[in-house]
């Protein structure tokens, strides 16, 4: 048979694994809470490309739209020289 004593050493014992253990989570917890907030950061930076990424699109197809129709210009007006036979 146990004393009162031998089972309150017994408990206490318990108790500092609960504790320990709580640490533990905590500190897990507060790890991962820093990840998640890496991780939302990350898909800030990632949608910011992103949108960048599209304007550069953007601005790349007007490009090319406004380069052809300087191009069809710049041949109208060869196809008209030509036609003064200079």
């Amino acid at each position: 048979m146990t004393t009162e004593l031998e089972r309150i050493k017994i408990l206490e014992g318990k108790i500092s694994l609960v504790i320990e253990h709580i640490h533990k989570l905590t500190a897990e917890n507060d790890k991962l809470r820093q990840q998640v907030k890496d991780l939302k950061a990350g898909i800030k930076e990632y949608e910011e490309q992103a949108r960048k990424s599209a304007k550069f699109e953007e601005d790349l197809k007007r490009y090319e739209s406004e380069r052809e129709t300087v191009k069809s210009k710049v041949e109208a007006i060869i196809g008209q020289i030509d036609k003064l036979g200079i």
